[in-house]
């Protein structure tokens, strides 16, 4: 059986992006191996909660809005976008799900921004730097982005013949966002950045038996033509795969303690 993804719709409002954007999601995760599952972020909490618990994995995409700011204890900056308050409480229903059950847990963009905050970590509301963070979907190669070598996401990439074999990795992502990573959340590490302005461009958890990785940059828009696309959801699917699995064994095991039929 396919392992099951949960996607919350990128955003309530702005149905434009999200008729553009969550096709990407879907098709990339299909193409891991896995079955998207569609969270409506307008659902009731208990409808979420128990849609998310069929789930092997929870994939939180980008979104146009921002990251309340008051969530992380900051004055809002003039360029921070409203919130997105379906949306917050959705990730805020699945994150919990997936910390608690140890379920694998990748975000892209907003959903890097989103994690992070929830683990109590702050956000830079607004970047002013020569790098063109917000270069938009149309530009594949907006910049450069270096890997730290010994980490897992250098080990996904590596496995995926996707990393250059150099002691100071570098790979070309493309970008859209206004917002980044500041203060690191409880558990996360810091595995990636650009190295022109050293704007923090991917994170992972640091526990060993937890999948948890996020990246600023889209790879859902490369997977058809990207390796390293490519490796992030297959390691990903990989992972939500193995977790089912596992459940399977300690149901199975349960199931087998004396009086339980």
């Amino acid at each position: 059986m396919k392992p099951r993804i949960a996607i919350p719709i990128p955003n309530s409002t702005d149905s434009k992006y999200v008729m553009r954007a969550l096709p990407q999601y879907e098709h990339a995760v299909r193409e891991a191996g896995g079955e998207p599952v569609i969270i409506d972020v307008s659902a009731a909490s208990n409808v979420i909660a128990q849609k998310v618990k069929t789930c092997d994995g929870v994939l939180l995409p980008g979104s146009p809005a921002d990251v309340d700011p008051e969530k992380f204890g900051a004055a809002r900056h003039p360029e921070t976008a409203d919130p997105d308050v379906p949306r917050d409480n959705a990730d805020e229903l699945l994150l919990q799900d997936t910390f608690s059950m140890r379920k694998p847990i990748f975000g892209i963009c907003y959903g890097m921004q989103s994690l992070n905050v929830w683990r109590t970590g702050t956000l830079e509301q607004h970047l002013s730097s020569s790098v063109n963070h917000d270069a938009a979907r149309t530009v594949v190669d907006a910049h450069p982005v270096a890997i730290e070598p010994e980490s897992k996401l250098a080990a996904i990439l590596r496995f995926a013949g996707a990393l250059p074999a150099d002691p100071s990795p570098k790979i070309t992502v493309n970008s859209t966002h206004h917002q980044a990573v500041q203060e690191l959340g409880d558990g996360m590490r810091l595995v990636a950045w650009c190295p022109a302005d050293d704007v923090k461009e991917a994170v992972e958890g640091t526990a060993d038996d937890h999948f948890v990785l996020c990246v600023q940059w889209h790879p859902e828009r490369t997977y058809d033509t990207d390796p390293a696309s490519r490796a992030l959801f297959q390691a990903f699917v990989r992972a939500a795969a193995e977790w089912h699995k596992k459940l399977a064994l300690r149901q199975k095991d349960f199931e087998s303690l004396p009086g339980k039929r």
